[in-house]
């Protein structure tokens, strides 16, 4: 028999539901997705690191976990899962375990059987507040909270030391925020290779050759790339430092997700945290330039604020739910950003030909005389 659990909000509301995952006690921001599928590829964004995630479809589990390839990281990233019905089952054909036996085997909790409709609501009212998944009667659970905001996050999810994925003559610097693995996938698709660094590697500092396969090699790169990742981008001082210097030094530079919000807080615009976020695959999007909307999907916590774009940048999409940005770009330079994901997984892959558009105007500027 599952065991009791209880999802507490820092507002004192309660919500009480059924173990499917780890047995543990967890705190961490609530948040929820609108996201029908995908739920290995979701579960496994670093953007999830610090947070309990509220699925708003209402089953979850149906088709199992799927094949390790298509996962955006090597471990579940989410703090806790709420769901309203949770379906044992493995179905898909690359399917080698159930959704309860991944979360108990890498130790996260899970509540099934909570009314999330009306937890999204609240959320949707509210705004996102801090939770925690308990298996004590709340009375005699020991509130705390932990409040994620104030951190850094970007340690707990970038990688740890440089790598080089193969792929072309093109050389791009990745700034690993906390990537999402299809990034990876699309570069080497289109025969770039991808020189992945940790969030606070410094390319331009006297030394810095990478240590790469014992020896060192010098960095050698044609444009640079800032992924996306967890947190408020405000916390990611040394990583807008570099983005700053590569803006002065005049490289290409295309963000995704927090890689928009660093660009455009190197750019010395500002940010700003959404009252609940935009997470899910059916977001749509405006692109200011031609006009076109796109169906994407989404996963931030925290936008760019347009009003404070410096002379020469302009907006580049906007969302039509909520008329906040989803993009910046440079008139002139090279330098532009979106805040969706087009690289998708899970969602629409209406939007990848951002890579390929980023390519194509990073090499008209390196052959300019």
């Amino acid at each position: 028999m599952n065991k009791k659990g209880y999802l507490i909000l820092e507002n004192g509301q309660i919500f009480e539901g059924i173990s499917v995952g780890a047995e543990k006690q967890v705190t961490g921001e609530v948040v929820f997705n609108t996201g029908m599928v995908g739920y290995p590829e979701g579960f496994t964004d670093p953007s999830y690191f610090g947070q309990i995630l509220t699925m708003t479809y209402p089953l979850i589990g149906n088709y199992g976990v799927t094949d390790k390839k298509t996962w955006e990281s090597d471990r579940l990233q989410i703090r806790g899962l709420i769901v309203s019905s949770y379906i044992d089952n493995k179905s898909h054909y690359t399917a080698s375990q159930t959704l309860s036996d991944w979360l108990k085997k890498e130790g996260i909790p899970a509540l099934a059987n909570i009314d999330t409709r009306t937890l999204t609501k609240i959320i949707r009212e509210f705004g996102v507040m801090k939770g925690q998944i308990t298996f004590s009667p709340p009375i005699k659970s020991g509130l705390f909270f932990d409040d994620i905001k104030d951190d850094n996050l970007l340690p707990y999810v970038s990688c740890k030391k440089p790598s080089v994925y193969k792929g072309g003559d093109f050389r791009i610097l990745t700034l690993d925020c906390g990537l999402k693995e299809n990034q990876i996938r699309i570069w080497q698709k289109l025969k770039v290779t991808v020189i992945r660094v940790p969030w606070d590697y410094d390319p331009f500092k006297k030394g810095s050759d990478l240590k790469v396969n014992q020896g060192l090699t010098p960095v050698k790169f044609d444009a640079v790339f800032i992924s996306n990742g967890p947190g408020d981008p405000k916390q990611a001082v040394r990583t807008i430092e570099i983005v700053r210097e590569a803006i002065k030094r005049e490289f290409p530079l295309l963000g995704i997700c927090l890689g928009n919000q660093i660009l455009a807080l190197a750019a010395k615009a500002d940010t700003f945290k959404l009252k609940y976020g935009h997470r899910g695959q059916n977001q749509p999007v405006k692109d200011e330039i031609s006009g076109r909307c796109y169906i994407t999907t989404q996963n931030h916590g925290f936008a760019v604020d347009i009003k404070t774009l410096p002379e020469g940048w302009i907006p580049w999409f906007t969302n039509l739910n909520d008329d906040t940005n989803e993009g910046i770009r440079h008139k002139k330079l090279p330098f532009l950003s979106c805040q969706f994901h087009p690289e998708a997984t899970p969602g629409p892959t209406d939007t990848e030909w951002i890579f390929e558009y980023f390519l194509t105007e990073a090499k008209k500027w390196l052959k300019k005389p």
